[in-house]
């Protein structure tokens, strides 16, 4: 007789589930480096006029860079997923 000493979702999939988390983080990296990649060749197939910018969310939280003339809406869009995410906060706060 065999010892089982797998967790439940171990033995549910026979993959561990810290096999699938590298799986997702990788295939995450992947996806952000080939968006990377996208934007860069359309950027040198278009003639070379860019904006750029980046939001980090440090808990709700925006921080927003960039240069270009539609960085007005990158900090739009920043500030709406900044109100929208304290909302959520507080809604799943009151929840719990």
């Amino acid at each position: 007789m065999e010892s089982d000493d797998k967790s439940p979702e171990e033995a549910a999939e026979g993959v561990p589930v810290s096999s699938r988390f590298l799986l997702l983080l990788f295939f995450g990296f992947a996806l952000v480096i080939v968006g990377i990649i996208v934007v860069i060749a359309s950027v040198l197939l278009s003639g070379g006029s860019a904006s750029f910018g980046g939001v980090i969310f440090i808990g709700p939280f925006p921080i927003v860079f960039g240069a270009g003339p539609d960085v007005a809406w990158l900090i739009t869009i920043a500030i709406v997923i900044a109100v929208i995410s304290v909302v959520l906060l507080l809604i799943m706060r009151r929840r719990i």
